[in-house]
């Protein structure tokens, strides 16, 4: 006769129940608070538009503007413009992604290059993006690598600095117990160095990533043939505000689903495995 579930499952088991609906609860209440805040400044943002303090081609309402981002993305044209700025957008991403880390582990281990290359790299940091396409159309002429180049310039010198600082984070204790424990070279560098330093290498990509679309939006709108950034200045062109609107909002919408999807994830696994708590 097989008896019946112990009353230390029963008691597992109502106690996993009770942490998956407070985690429900807690999403639930979350998702309450964003809708409220956003709906609300959607209704203030229609009524304002409707009071007639200003004509529509001035400040139109939300209800255009969200029209036109149906109406470009049922005929193919924002899906289009979205996937030829995300190709340019992660060949420059990555590209600087390499080039920075190197720059920053160099910065880091190196006391001649943290006084040289650093002070270049915070100077060259504060530079606007934009500032580097003249440069990049007389090198690259009208062609995809000028825009290319805006991104990579626009995100090196974040990551560089940011690598940097997190290999000077780590507390010398580490690396003489590597040492005495017969790390060197390589293995110092990748075993050690380098995963301590991805909470601050983490930040610096994220960070990195919100100046990357600057840069590329930027470049495009100065020249494109498409793009986002094409678009946002046809719409310009056109005088078509509610059209301009309509490629800022799906600038922001895909530039939070990146970070949702990608760094915010990224960064709470670095977070978890470094045990740095997060709220």
């Amino acid at each position: 006769m097989t008896d019946g579930p112990s009353a230390t499952t029963v008691s597992v088991s109502m106690t996993r129940q009770k942490k998956k609906l407070s985690r429900w609860n807690k999403w639930g209440k979350v998702l309450a608070v964003i809708v409220a805040f956003y709906g609300l400044w959607l209704v203030g943002w229609e009524a304002l538009a409707r009071s007639g303090l200003w004509p529509s081609y001035v400040f139109p309402p939300f209800t255009p503007v969200l029209q036109a981002v149906v109406d470009n993305t049922v005929d193919g044209r924002f899906p289009l413009a979205i996937a030829a700025s995300m190709k340019r957008l992660l060949i420059g991403y990555l590209a600087a992604l390499g080039i920075g880390m190197s720059l920053g582990l160099i910065m880091g281990r190196v006391q001649t290059a943290q006084i040289t290359l650093g002070s270049m790299s915070l100077g060259l940091q504060a530079l606007p993006s934009i500032a580097w396409l003249p440069l990049a159309l007389i090198w690259f002429g009208l062609d995809e690598s000028a825009i290319v180049f805006v991104i990579i310039m626009g995100v090196v010198f974040s990551i560089a600095m940011s690598t940097s600082t997190g290999i000077r984070s780590i507390p010398p204790q580490l690396e003489r117990a590597a040492r005495n424990m017969g790390a060197k070279g390589d293995s110092m560098v990748f075993d050690l160095v380098l995963p301590a330093s991805l909470p601050h290498i983490v930040t610096g990509m994220k960070q990195g990533w919100s100046f990357a679309w600057r840069a590329l939006i930027a470049a495009e709108m100065v020249y494109s043939s498409v793009g986002l950034g094409h678009m946002l200045m046809m719409g310009r062109e056109l005088n078509d505000l509610a059209m301009v609107l309509a490629v800022m909002v799906v600038i922001v919408l895909v530039g939070l689903a990146a970070d949702q999807l990608v760094f915010e994830r990224l960064e709470r696994a670095v977070h978890a495995r470094w045990g740095v708590a997060r709220r």
